[in-house]
């Protein structure tokens, strides 16, 4: 049975320690995946100590994603091959089995980050934002800044949103068919609940894994469909039981794909083919494309009213700004204020008006430019370095203009696991494509997702440098 020694615990909590022993002991390998763990009760008697400590130390290991629990059977070592998300079958421990003070897990904080999405502390239009703030509050009636809001989100929000969605997209849409939400994944499950939790949903594999967990946490059948270069398969997704299919056509995350305008049509078809069929275009980092014009949205060229689009100002703000919105097909806005009208809204008018005028003045779009002028230069410099750096004759680069990520292909023959171990010692964060993938067969490895937009540029030298170091190995 595994034992640690508490005699030296350095000031942490007998919880604290013991989670970090077995953390270690699993980045090691000296834990294998699919190793069992003793019952709490056991190990506990063994350590000498409470089995509350035991309890504490593996939730939190489960709620990081290094262990996972199955019922009335105990606790199991993940496998690493995604060590910053567990296997997406498997189910976490209930957050009441450990105490309020572990429910939340702690996230590092490394020297550089290149999986993490984030915006420079200077790029923010600070002194913008608090003089419309101020604007607001002084021209506003009172009454109406301290009213609950329709469930679709204030008027001038919703036609602000309208125009920037018509100059910058092409899209022709009313204001009553926005909706405004705390964030994309609360809009996630705003549309379970409009389109029916009895539908299959069908998204990306490769793709955004925190999604495929939010419709499987809602209860929702969800189907994971193969991808080839111009997006899901279509055969597959016949072969589905789907009737829903989200997918981020203009910059597909992780692989960068931009879906070219032939599959788009193949999807309107099969979409057309059912009456409860749809299709959720989520156009996450559309404003970022740093080379030639945004690529249309699927939209924009459907007549059926069968796509839902959705996006966010967190990308474009920040990721603080919990501010997203729904497009919906004129047919469903009926629908959404007769069975889920009787919610409030979920921004504050405050920050709604003040967007707003944001929008409206002309400052968002001077934002993005600058915002889009450093990300490109940031890009620019980190290309740069790395054509300079030991690793220039082993990586070759792909979709560096589609949004703010890019790919690198590695040379190498060290596997992505033991890569990932030796960027961890570096201090740095970085992921794979092969960490984004729901089905286990055909990954593809070697294949770093480069997400810049955390990245400090004073920072980059370094970070290339200790890059250089993880892949190369000593």
């Amino acid at each position: 049975m595994l034992t640690y020694s508490f005699e030296n615990i350095d000031g942490n909590s007998m919880y604290e320690y013991l989670y970090r022993c077995i953390k270690q002991d699993i980045l090691q390998r000296k834990l294998k995946a699919g190793e069992k763990l003793p019952s709490k009760r056991a190990f506990a008697k063994n350590l000498g100590v409470s089995t509350i400590t035991v309890e504490s130390a593996y939730a939190q290991l489960v709620a990081e994603g290094y262990l996972y629990s199955l019922p009335k059977r105990g606790y199991y070592v993940c496998g690493l091959e995604s060590p910053a998300e567990p296997p997406p079958a498997r189910p976490a421990a209930p957050a009441a089995s450990a105490p309020a003070a572990s429910a939340e897990p702690r996230k590092k904080t490394y020297w550089a980050d290149f999986v993490g999405s984030s915006v420079a502390k200077d790029m923010f239009p600070f002194s913008v934002w608090v003089k419309l703030l101020r604007d607001v509050t002084a021209g506003e009636d009172e009454t109406a800044l301290l009213t609950d809001t329709s469930a679709g989100g204030i008027r001038q929000l919703r036609q602000a949103i309208a125009r920037h969605l018509y100059q910058f997209r092409g899209m022709t849409i009313d204001p009553e068919q926005i909706v405004v939400g705390a964030g994309t994944e609360y809009l996630y499950a705003v549309l379970i609940q409009l389109l029916g939790r009895d539908k299959g949903y069908a998204v990306e594999d490769p793709g955004y894994l925190r999604l495929s967990k939010i419709y499987e946490k809602n209860d929702v059948a969800t189907f994971h469909i193969p991808m080839d270069g111009a997006g899901i398969i279509p055969q597959k997704l016949e072969e589905s039981e789907a009737e829903i299919l989200h997918i981020t056509p203009s910059h597909h995350f992780p692989t960068g794909v931009v879906m070219p305008v032939s599959r788009r049509y193949e999807f309107l078809s099969w979409a057309s083919k059912g009456e409860s069929r749809y299709i959720i275009e989520d156009d996450y980092d559309c404003e970022f494309r740093l080379a030639g014009r945004p690529i249309p949205t699927l939209q924009s060229i459907d007549v059926m009213e069968k796509v839902i689009y959705i996006n966010t100002f967190s990308k474009s703000l920040a990721p603080a700004f919990r501010i997203s919105y729904l497009v919906l097909p004129r047919h469903l806005v009926t629908r959404f204020y007769d069975t889920l009208g009787f919610y409030s809204g979920t921004v504050s008018c405050l920050e709604q008006m003040t967007l707003a005028r944001f929008l409206s003045q002309g400052y968002f779009e001077k934002h993005i430019n600058r915002m889009r002028n450093h990300y490109r230069a940031l890009r620019d410099k980190l290309l740069a370095q790395l054509a300079r750096s030991p690793l220039a004759d082993k990586v070759t680069i792909t979709e560096e203009n589609a949004g703010l990520h890019f790919l690198m292909a590695l040379d190498t023959d060290r596997s992505d696991e033991d890569i990932l171990r030796s960027a961890e010692e570096e201090d740095l964060r970085i992921s794979f494509v092969s960490q984004y993938y729901f089905a286990p067969e055909g990954r593809r490895p070697h294949v770093l997702v480069m997400n810049y937009s955390g990245l400090e540029e004073e920072k980059v030298p370094e970070a290339v440098a200790r890059l250089c170091r993880a892949v190369l190995g000593p």
